[in-house]
């Protein structure tokens, strides 16, 4: 049996089909908040994403997995049983993929009209680049987030997968989600989220089109305020080599910042003032060069100056304050981030680590209503495959 789950999302059964960056993610970040996510992985591996041993795919955890033959009917239907008892269903897969299988939102919905239906792809389920092959570059170069990222003179700046695929992709499918399931909790009816990547990176764009509008934001990348243009808002190499953020946009702030790295704010360049912007850098670079970042921590760590150490992967974790909070929590050895956002009255559980495809295909068949009988039949016609667990 599953075990009991905890946090707001409790009571809910989602199927998720495996695919690769957001639809995992989202998966993740609902079985995170208490919903029991089935994955249902192929027969064999599917060559997506980068291979790695399972518990080092973080993205996966929390959840069990079936493996099914979905080439096959048998597949299709053992499938769409499981679909018939969620309460919502995951796909990341091109448009029309899923309509293939014979699991588009048509049979679903017929079988479960309460299914609340999630796609997330590239480019959206229609339009002249529906069925085009792309990556997260791709949907943020064509929303506009892209050209806006990175120093003057310089091309943009990759900013690792960050704002297609997980911010503008995953974050976008389950707030989608939720939302329906919100709503099909009063209507009775389910429906189909279509969450593009392309249309979530120009969501989170919104304060940036705003302001490119009111003539405030220009157009040349590295010249605004929060792009790198301003010495103010920037990143700063220390002494040892290692780096540092100040972020004081308010002019109190940086009272607080100039008077503790020895500045007289009265005297110190204008930085309301862009032409002033290369002399205030400079001086501030020049600064911070002096010391160690181990020595601007001790000084500007907890105050008003809005600073803090550029951190790597492997020193976050180990930060004061993420310890103090809990930030991070370590899963079968793996250090990762914790179950975010926090409920006063409901809150996540530690997730599990993520199973190997088809670890778990008697067990959830099992708990979701499959008799023994049917179970032994789909295992000995090659239908499911139970995986070692400890693969």
């Amino acid at each position: 049996m599953a075990e009991p789950r905890s946090g707001p999302l409790a009571g809910l059964r989602i199927v998720e089909f495996a695919g690769i960056g957001p639809a995992p993610m989202t998966g993740m970040l609902l079985s995170d908040l208490g919903a029991e996510i089935v994955i249902v992985d192929r027969l064999e591996p599917s060559g997506l994403g980068i291979e790695k041993p399972t518990r080092f795919d973080v993205t996966r955890r929390g959840r069990r997995s079936v493996a099914l033959d979905l080439k096959r009917p048998e597949g299709i239907a053992c499938a769409l049983d499981l679909v018939r008892q969620a309460d919502a269903l995951i796909e990341g897969f091109r448009p029309g993929t899923m309509e293939r299988l014979g699991l588009g939102p048509e049979p679903c919905l017929e079988c479960n009209p309460r299914l609340v239906y999630g796609r997330i792809t590239g480019w959206g389920q229609d339009g002249p680049l529906a069925r085009a092959a792309g990556h997260d570059l791709n949907y943020i170069a064509l929303s506009g987030a892209l050209s806006a990222i990175g120093r003057a003179g310089e091309p943009p700046a990759i900013p690792l997968n960050l704002i297609g695929d997980y911010g503008g992709g995953a974050m976008l499918l389950a707030f989608g989600l939720v939302s329906a399931l919100l709503e099909a909790s009063r209507s009775g009816r389910g429906q189909v989220v279509d969450a593009a990547m392309a249309e979530g990176s120009a969501t989170l764009m919104a304060s940036l089109f705003g302001l490119a509008a009111a003539g405030i934001h220009q157009p040349g990348r590295g010249t605004n305020l929060l792009d790198s243009g301003a010495p103010h808002y920037e990143t700063y190499r220390c002494a040892d080599g290692e780096w540092i953020t100040v972020a004081p946009i308010e002019t109190k702030f940086r009272e607080v910042l100039l008077g503790l790295i020895g500045f007289d704010s009265k005297r110190f360049p204008d930085v309301n003032d862009p032409a002033r912007w290369p002399e205030a850098r400079k001086l501030l670079a020049d600064r911070f060069a002096e010391r160690s970042r181990a020595e601007w921590c001790a000084l500007l760590e907890g105050t008003d100056a809005c600073f803090a150490p550029v951190l790597s992967l492997a020193e976050a974790p180990d930060h004061p304050h993420a310890r103090a909070r809990g930030s991070f929590i370590a899963i079968d050895g793996v250090v990762q981030p914790a179950p975010q956002p926090r409920f006063s009255r409901t809150p996540a559980a530690t997730p599990g680590a993520g199973e190997p495809a088809g670890a778990s295909s008697r067990n959830v068949l099992a708990d979701w209503g499959f008799a023994p009988v049917a179970i032994d039949r789909l295992e000995q016609a090659g239908v499911i495959r139970a995986a070692n667990p400890t693969a």
